[in-house]
């Protein structure tokens, strides 16, 4: 505690004037002049003690800050009693888990982001190398024209599933970042099914599947159009994927107090319970994934939902078929 010069200079004050203030009183009689004594060597007791508390309390709050500083974990200091003292401690305390907080951010941030290039880099590995060799293989002038042409196609559909994942992992690093900017309009759900089902006509008329459609007119929710069209897309193309041909697929909607709801029902061949839970993951493939799934659909449309109040539950039964719940949650007034 002496180490410091503000005490030192206060030390020195005390002691000249508790001097001269007894030597003062030992003239004027010599009794006061002991009483002085003992008074004054008890405040100065009190004082040193006092002073001694504080500034140990004090070098514990260095010490703490020293130890959040080398990376430990952040400690409660917070003794919660009045005082400026303690309001520093109180400051203290917020600021070190702040920037704790901040600094796990920070390092689930980069976890993240060498994930996705990790996924990136991986997903990527496949398609390329197969374009690859059958570029390798359309060098060979003598290759018939029959081969020449599968070749081309099978490297145009490589290509187009290079440039939908691509494209669809840049929409989904958006989302994570916050970036997209979800509007809040209101939206028939008719339409926006219809919108959806659009681009899939084709695939289901190709297999002959049948669609039952039933939704209200008057039905309608609060969202982002667009984004909310590509997530029940991706829901109902998972559906149209795994059903055979000649099966069925049935759209239907329903309003309840508390949300408004689209359900979708298939029967395909259904989810195994092993890979029930882990569907909406990235990158996830079933034992039913077919050869040319990325595992990403699914885990798009509950991130996009899911930014816009709303969520996708699934239920499946092996051999009989799957259905998608989405739930537009109503707001709470």
């Amino acid at each position: 505690m002496l180490k410091n010069k503000e005490i030192r200079k206060l030390c020195m004050y005390s002691v000249v004037i508790s001097i001269i203030g007894i030597t003062i009183l030992w003239i004027i009689d010599w009794k006061a002049g002991i009483v002085a004594i003992a008074m004054v060597f008890l405040l100065l007791s009190c004082f040193f003690m006092f002073t001694r508390k504080r500034y140990q309390d004090i070098s514990k709050l260095a010490y703490y800050l020293a130890s959040v500083y080398s990376g430990q974990p952040t400690m409660d200091i917070r003794d919660n009693v009045e005082g400026e003292l303690s309001i520093l401690k109180n400051d203290i305390y917020k600021v070190t888990l702040t920037l704790s907080e901040q600094s796990t951010l920070l390092k689930k941030d980069k976890q993240y982001l060498a994930d996705t290039l990790s996924n990136i880099s991986h997903q990527l590995k496949t398609p390329l190398a197969s374009m690859f060799v059958m570029a390798d293989l359309l060098n060979n002038p003598s290759l018939p024209k029959e081969k020449r042409e599968e070749f081309l196609g099978k490297i145009i559909n490589q290509l187009k599933r290079i440039e939908w994942l691509v494209t669809s992992l840049l929409k989904l690093s958006k989302i994570d970042v916050q970036s997209v900017i979800f509007k809040k309009e209101l939206v028939s759900v008719k339409k926006m099914i219809n919108k959806a089902l659009e681009p899939l006509l084709v695939p289901m008329e190709l297999k002959n599947q049948e669609l039952s459609f039933s939704c209200k007119e008057d039905l309608f929710v609060y969202g982002d159009e667009n984004w909310t069209v590509e997530a029940i897309l991706n829901i109902m193309k998972n559906g149209i994927e795994h059903t055979p041909v000649g099966g069925r697929i049935a759209i239907s909607c329903e309003e309840t107090p508390l949300y408004t709801q689209i359900v979708i029902t298939d029967s395909g061949e259904g989810i195994s319970p092993e890979d029930a839970p882990h569907i909406f993951e990235r990158f996830y493939k079933g034992k039913n994934a077919g050869v040319d799934s990325i595992g990403i659909g699914l885990a798009m449309s509950k991130t996009i939902l899911q930014s816009q109040n709303a969520d996708v539950f699934m239920e499946s039964q092996t051999g009989v078929g799957t259905t998608f719940k989405i739930k537009f949650y109503k707001q709470m007034m």
